[in-house]
């Protein structure tokens, strides 16, 4: 009968094969380490003059090896800097990948299933090749001793900043040196509250993109989550509902130092009115607060609704806008956008604000890639324009479908004719649940209206960001679950 040898992770072979009298072990079944130390202890008994000392017999089954040592028990090493409390305030996750991860469960439960995500606002159809081919070309001369260039100006390629000028901003006065161009405006919207600071009051639409109360929670310009009303303290939640339209009461609404303000909306697809922003304009101006006019959708706008807050007399003392290329040209993975900051704009001591921003921008930024860049002048150009019309226009096809799809089967339906987004109402149901209810039963990703915030419960976003066979798809697949 082959005896059983123990060893341990702090002894030595050879004091492990000595004592082996009074430690024979009975072992179930032997892992991969007793069966190689097995391996190497039947070689050596055969081979060494350890069989004359007892420990084994020449020819005998070699003893089995046990390890029972116990295993070492590493303590935690933590630095002593402590955690950012501001970052503890933040609730669950961020909206995105929380639904990125209910879709992923979804998918490893039903590994079969066909998922259409009407979900994030990600553009799908292919950059116009006209874009495409000014980006391949500024690639390809980086291999060049005439092509190659390295870090440009923070603020952006001159050529580029005076075409945005002129294309968006065409007779409202905004010069090329106000314009700072970037990797995008939800970045430009952290680098606004990086130099804001944390001692400020912000006010946001309700609902609003996440990342404006994010980013304020964040910097430390909020109060701690309040359960009972889903809001952060600090902050003053603007309702946008459709009993007023989308649009604050502003004679109810405090006074903050920051406004967030989306046009056309996300999430709610709808667009604010000249005479609406009029208003919101007259309300900064009267409690000295500055405006972040998110423009992030303004190519969508096809009625005489406002496409700038600059078209706004007054604006330019009180306002800054961000502005992007991701839903215009399908740049979300190229990363390119803008942010004009007026020389009117100044603090309470009369300090310039762009002067800050510069210096935010400077110390923070490298300025856009080049190649992007080169993207951004090619979208700009007559040809660039043009197929951005084009490729905004099928957007906005698919969102009229659903929009048309979602008022068939009876639903209150809101936005989805200035923007890429379908707002829909189902009246005392939890966001998520409905959430649920479409991804598991037809298998498709929308996006819950409370991760919006509290004024968002009740609804879902759709987005129409998708191929059109998939629209047509998840629009048939949405009958069959809400058809009568």
């Amino acid at each position: 009968m082959a005896s059983d040898v123990v060893c341990g992770a702090t002894r030595s072979l050879a004091s492990s094969l000595i004592p082996l009298r009074g430690q024979h072990q009975q072992s179930a079944a032997p892992c991969a380490d007793e069966l190689r130390a097995s391996s190497f202890l039947h070689h050596s008994f055969r081979s060494t003059a350890l069989v004359s000392q007892g420990v084994a017999a020449r020819g005998r089954a070699a003893p089995r090896v046990r390890c029972v040592a116990e295993p070492i028990q590493k303590e935690a090493v933590r630095t002593r800097v402590k955690r950012n409390v501001n970052l503890g305030k933040l609730q669950a996750g961020y909206l995105f990948p929380e639904i990125a991860r209910r879709r992923n469960a979804h998918l490893a439960q039903n590994p079969d299933a066909r998922i259409i995500s009407l979900g994030i606002g990600d553009t799908t159809e292919p950059i116009p090749k006209v874009i495409a081919e000014a980006m391949e070309a500024a690639a390809r001369g980086l291999s060049t001793l005439e092509g190659y260039s390295g870090y440009g100006a923070e603020q952006g390629q001159g050529a580029l900043r005076g075409a945005l000028a002129s294309t968006f901003y065409k007779g409202l006065g905004v010069k090329d040196s106000e314009i700072f161009v970037s990797d995008g405006a939800k970045c430009d919207i952290s680098r606004l509250q990086l130099m804001f600071g944390p001692a400020l009051s912000v006010a946001v639409q309700d609902p609003s993109y996440p990342a404006y109360v994010d980013s304020s929670v964040m910097l430390g310009q909020t109060g701690e989550y309040d359960t009972g009303v889903q809001q952060y303290r600090n902050i003053v939640y603007m309702p946008c509902t459709p009993q007023n339209n989308f649009f604050p009461d502003l004679s109810a609404t405090p006074r903050t130092d920051v406004i967030f303000f989306c046009s056309p909306n996300n999430p709610t697809g709808n667009t604010a009115s000249r005479a609406q922003l009029e208003e919101l304009v007259a309300f900064a101006r009267k409690n000295g607060s500055i405006i972040v006019y998110d423009s992030a959708y303004a190519i969508y706008v096809e009625d005489d609704s406002p496409k700038s807050i600059y078209e706004i007399p007054g604006a330019r003392e009180v306002a800054i806008e961000t502005g992007s290329f991701s839903k215009y040209a399908g740049f979300t993975g190229v990363r390119l956008g803008w942010t004009v900051v007026p020389d009117e704009l100044q603090y309470e001591d009369g300090f310039p604000v762009i002067r800050d921003f510069n210096r935010v921008m400077c110390t923070c930024f490298n300025g856009a890639s080049n190649i992007a860049q080169a993207g951004g002048l090619a979208c700009l150009s007559p040809e660039g324009l043009a197929a951005m019309q084009e490729l905004v226009a099928f957007y906005k096809e698919n969102t009229r479908m659903l929009r048309a799809t979602f008022t068939e089967l009876g639903f209150s339906t809101y936005g989805g004719v200035n923007a890429p987004y379908v707002w829909v109402q189902f009246p005392g149901r939890s966001s998520w649940d409905v959430f649920e209810e479409i991804l598991t039963k037809a298998d498709i990703v929308t996006t819950p209206g409370s991760g919006f915030g509290p004024g968002g419960e009740g609804f879902v976003r759709a987005s129409a960001f998708g191929h059109r066979k998939n629209i047509v798809e998840a629009i048939d697949r949405l009958k069959k679950l809400y058809g009568k």
